[in-house]
């Protein structure tokens, strides 16, 4: 073969492999973290068997043992001070300002630069170890000692407490939401760290509902490509928001009509007074 032809032959050989090792980074470093997801509780479970936690309303993060990422797999721009002595063990966690304090806490971690306040005031709360291989109980001691050992003030672990009744746990619940927490959070205690929706991790919560009035219709995305993907409604008092959640196939493909009134369930409100994880319910009749 030609010497001219073999270079050629080897420049684009260079610039494929070159082409293919980056589209390989891009996509790792776009891959979301394999997070494990909560189920809804099941009343017909023996709580004695779980561990309870109160729910924060944070931001999931995913401390990979050098980088922090969010639920979806970005890295967020934490200070360097804030991650100082950090374990290099994968950690699965919430990144938490305070109880009603999610807008607050979505504003500091958006913030593009990085010395900030507010940094100071925000923990990261962990409450499980992704690769750890052990039973929940057993991870629990685990994230005790890695939290001692390396005793940072941003680093703390989420209280795990038992219950001895269903109605201790109801109780337990409307202590939270009257103190202006969410839920709570049951986890087995020989459970194991699963990716996906793992039936061992449940989540408690109190919804509240109200109506509004809809006002708009966004289209869908990707699997609801040419369906509904949410509704503008408004509330009596005047307030705005988008429901994303909450219908069928059938609803997305004949939406409720604008102007009619809904029913929609939500868990709490934010300081502007919008209804945190609305999801649609019914049409009012």
């Amino acid at each position: 073969m030609h010497k001219d032809v073999i270079l050629k032959y080897l420049f684009l050989a260079t610039v494929i492999t070159s082409l293919m090792t980056h589209t390989n980074l891009s996509m790792a470093n776009d891959s979301k973290p394999p997070i494990q997801l909560a189920t809804m509780y099941l009343p017909s479970v023996e709580v004695t068997d779980y561990w309870v936690s109160e729910k924060l309303d944070g931001m999931r993060g995913y401390w990979t043992g050098t980088i922090l990422l969010s639920k979806q797999g970005k890295e967020i721009n934490v200070p360097l001070w804030f991650i100082d002595d950090w374990p290099e063990t994968p950690m699965d966690g919430e990144i938490w300002l305070g109880r009603d304090k999610f807008q607050a806490t979505i504003s500091c971690i958006k913030r593009k630069e990085n010395n900030n306040d507010c940094w100071r005031k925000i923990k990261f709360m962990i409450f499980d170890l992704p690769e750890n291989t052990s039973t929940f109980t057993q991870r629990i001691k685990t994230m005790k000692r890695l939290v001692q050992k390396h005793n940072s003030p941003y680093l703390h672990i989420i209280k795990q407490f038992k219950i001895t009744s269903t109605k201790a746990l109801k109780d337990k619940l409307t202590y939270i939401i009257n103190n202006g927490g969410e839920g709570l959070m049951l986890h087995h205690q020989d459970a194991y760290y699963t990716k996906g929706r793992n039936a061992h991790l449940m989540k408690l919560k109190r919804y509240q509902d109200a109506e509004a009035r809809v006002t708009a219709h966004i289209a869908g995305k990707g699997k609801y490509q040419g369906m509904l993907g949410s509704i503008v409604v408004e509330t009596t008092a005047g307030i705005t928001f988008k429901i994303g959640s909450g219908f069928t196939d059938q609803q997305r493909s004949n939406p409720p009509s604008i102007g009619s009134i809904i029913t929609y369930k939500y868990t709490g409100k934010t300081q502007r007074g919008v209804p945190r994880f609305a999801s649609f319910l019914r049409i009012r009749k």
